[in-house]
């Protein structure tokens, strides 16, 4: 007679990881969330991919006769993601974040996936192995993460710990299921303002890299939030228009006369520079002084109103970067004269890693966020390791005021 393995097998899940996700139990049925729980302690075991069969593995239940329900979870069970990622949002922001502003990084990642069936999949640019003179594409799905940017208790490392994840389908595939497309930036304003929606009343700084500086973005999220990213050296930056007299004429101006390119204030003798320092630096050096300089404009691009933004300028000093300018949409704010924690670059695993004087994100990998309703299949921890900044607040800079006519080129 033939044993038939029970359903019963393998390692109990522990209490306290019952305790921990307690608040999570409403959103799933009493079948499911026996199946999640031991989904979830086999994805913190697993070494290498957390694939469902490496959960099981890990948990004792590799010989498990109703394996297939926890396939099922991942593809038939009746669950919200939304409702996850508000009540993970709202443990996160309640034990790490209980006061002052909270800081959310926006990226996205390409994960690597072939087949008939995935058809959202589109081909991109592989961000690892392509360089600025060498272009490598990917196929894979397109995913848009947001992560609360924190410090944890157990370490005084800044962590990006994933809330909400959201599928970009490529152009491709909404024309072949008749769909409007949107854009990567499109997701991520749907994105920010619901988390908007779900945190009224706390101030919520956005910080993405250069793929989030667009002006539809900001002027959705501005009254809500504020944004913080990349901005190019030869951004149109417009002093505010002059005010108006009753002898005037015309409509009212949108813009007063263009500013000075920001590539020109690297080498214009009349710029003021102040120095700052960080609290770490590209190779974990301690203490590293910099010198920025900072001011407010108004960002322009035809086709759409004008947007008020300070912006700085950060050269490397050791002169081994290109000079980096960012801007936030937070016109009180400014640079500070000391910065704790800055923006940098993400990794795909589960490292340590130091903060580096920068304001928005930069992505040089895969990161290792996972959609909600799919365990992590390629890091090495259930959490990203980020350098980042909420800097462009506190204390004031002298305002930088070069004499026109008097700019040298770049």
């Amino acid at each position: 007679m033939l044993h038939h393995p029970s359903a019963a097998v393998g390692d109990a899940v522990p209490q306290i990881l019952r305790q921990w996700l307690q608040a999570l139990r409403t959103c799933f049925t009493a079948p499911s969330w026996e199946h999640v729980l031991v989904l979830i302690m086999g994805a913190l075991l697993a070494p290498g991919k957390r694939t469902v069969s490496s959960c099981l593995r890990m948990t004792g239940r590799v010989e498990a006769a109703n394996f297939a329900s926890y396939h099922q979870i991942l593809n038939r069970a009746c669950w919200s993601p939304r409702s996850i990622a508000r009540r993970l949002l709202g443990l996160m922001v309640e034990r790490l974040v209980p006061d002052g502003f909270i800081v959310i990084g926006m990226d996205d990642t390409i994960e690597r996936r072939w087949g008939r069936r995935i058809s959202a999949r589109g081909i991109y640019r592989d961000p690892v192995r392509s360089s600025h003179g060498h272009f490598v594409k990917a196929s894979g799905l397109r995913w848009l993460s947001f992560m609360v940017l924190t410090p944890v208790p157990w370490t005084s490392l800044v962590k990006a710990l994933p809330v909400l994840t959201l599928l970009a389908p490529s152009e491709r595939s909404d024309h072949q299921r008749g769909r409007r497309h949107k854009l990567l930036t499109d997701w991520a304003r749907q994105g920010a303002l619901q988390l908007c929606r779900w945190l009224p009343g706390r101030r919520i700084i956005f910080v993405g890299d250069s793929s989030f500086a667009v002006h539809e973005l900001a002027h959705a999220i501005t009254a809500r939030a504020t944004l913080i990213s990349r901005l190019r050296l030869d951004a149109s930056l417009f002093a505010p228009p002059s005010k108006r007299t009753t002898r005037t004429v015309g409509r009212p101006a949108q813009k007063g006369p263009a500013l000075p390119k920001l590539k020109t204030l690297l080498s214009n003798p009349a710029t003021t520079w102040a120095r700052i320092i960080v609290s770490a630096w590209y190779g974990h050096v301690e203490g590293k002084t910099l010198e920025i300089t900072s001011d407010t404009a108004l960002w322009y691009r035809p086709g759409t109103p004008v947007m008020p933004i300070r912006w700085v300028l950060v050269p490397d000093p050791d002169g081994k970067r290109a000079p980096q300018a960012f801007f936030s949409t937070d016109i009180p704010s400014s640079p500070p004269k000391s910065s704790p924690c800055s923006s940098g670059a993400g990794r795909s695993r589960s490292r340590s890693l130091r903060p580096v004087p920068i304001l928005a994100l930069r992505p040089s990998g895969n990161s290792p966020t996972r959609p909600l309703h799919e365990p992590p299949r390629h890091c090495s921890g259930s959490t990203a390791s980020y350098r980042y900044g909420p800097a462009i607040c506190s204390p004031a800079l002298p305002p930088h005021t070069p004499q026109r006519g008097t700019e040298k080129p770049a």
